[in-house]
């Protein structure tokens, strides 16, 4: 059984989420571009190649998602493995309730995810926003658009109902794959080493890598329509227009923020999902799946082969310091205390600690 506490687990969801935001940022950008509404006009010359504005600016936004996500990380981690190990102590012997390992993994993970949508909602409305400003202004890119929210900062949380609806059958999809496919591997490594345990920190790591990497490749593909949704939502946010409100024609749109949805902040997702599939047929709804399969395999494989290989470094180190500490090494059950025929002279009984 893992030793690790919940300070453990947060710091090493932390550290993931940190080093692979850094390495995919650029990926997310282009991804958040191809999918935007007006990705044909702002990036398509009239002959179809593509301009080099799409390659500009590709960490536009970062900063606001790095200070959130650090935080969500850690906080879907925590709840992540106490919803697991809470379900898993409520299934046989435990209990006479049955539950599937794939159905407790599928259901820690949602829960997870909700916590953690909450805290990242506001930072990736901007950071999709950001994403889509011209990037010849200078000064940050996500301070320029949080001046777009102030006067109605409600706006940021508008995203959550569509972030919720893409991560929850996102994890659903990809945890239990996950894990089924790393307890897998890691039964072939142990048998290969004759039944050892695999106790490499870097070996540990690669094998959650690349099985999160197969598991998050086909979670993101399948559900990229949903993905197509949450950017357009999410970019119409940052318009500052309503469905119900007509735009001013004389009123010209910052030269700033590119809309992906024109007066259509307040349509719901499947409202939304029609227009797509109206406009751009199918192909609409999955525009971006490649890149988002490539880049999710990529991230997702970085994202939980860090958490991985951070929780069972601090695991290891908290494990070696207890064993270092001589004091509790020592057998103190034959050790006398007192003189003459006291009862401290008893032998001392073994703590709870000691094997039997």
């Amino acid at each position: 059984m893992s030793s690790n506490t919940s300070l453990d687990i947060w710091l090493a969801g932390a550290f993931a989420a940190f080093t692979v935001d850094l390495l995919v940022y650029p990926l997310d950008t282009l991804k958040t571009r191809l999918q935007s509404q007006d990705y044909a006009k702002l990036y398509r010359n009239v002959d179809g190649s593509t301009k080099r504005s799409l390659f500009r600016g590709l960490y536009q936004g970062v900063g606001s998602i790095i200070l959130i996500t650090i935080p969500s990380s850690g906080a879907f981690f925590t709840t992540y493995e106490a919803l697991k190990y809470t379900l898993n102590e409520a299934v046989p012997p435990n209990s006479s309730l049955y539950l599937p390992q794939p159905a407790i993994h599928a259901a820690a993970s949602g829960g997870a995810e909700l916590v953690s949508c909450a805290i990242l909602t506001p930072a990736e409305v901007l950071k999709q926003n950001a994403q889509m400003l011209n990037s010849s202004g200078r000064g940050s890119t996500s301070l320029q658009v949080l001046k777009t929210f102030r006067s109605q900062p409600s706006r940021l949380f508008r995203g959550y109902t569509a972030l919720a609806a893409r991560n929850l059958p996102f994890t659903a999809l990809q945890f239990p794959v996950f894990e089924s496919l790393k307890n897998y591997f890691m039964a072939r490594r142990k048998a290969k080493k004759g039944g050892e345990p695999v106790d490499g920190i870097l070996e540990r790591a690669t094998i959650t890598a690349y099985s999160a990497g197969i598991a998050g490749s086909g979670a993101a593909w399948i559900t990229t329509p949903i993905d197509v949704v949450k950017t357009r939502i999410m970019l119409a946010a940052g318009s500052g227009e309503d469905a119900s409100t007509k735009p001013d024609a004389k009123s010209k749109p910052t030269s700033l923020l590119m809309h992906g949805i024109q007066g259509s902040g307040r349509k719901s997702g499947f409202t939304v999902a029609r227009e797509v599939l109206k406009a751009e047929g199918v192909r609409g709804l999955f525009r971006g799946a490649l890149l988002r399969g490539c880049w999710t395999a990529l991230g997702s494989g970085l994202y939980l082969g860090c958490y991985e290989g951070g929780r069972f470094y601090l695991e290891s180190t908290r494990k070696g310091n207890n064993e270092g500490d001589h004091l509790m090494q020592r057998d103190w059950s034959n050790v006398k205390v007192g003189v003459g025929g006291s009862r401290s002279q008893d032998q001392v009984k073994k703590s709870a600690w000691q094997d039997e």
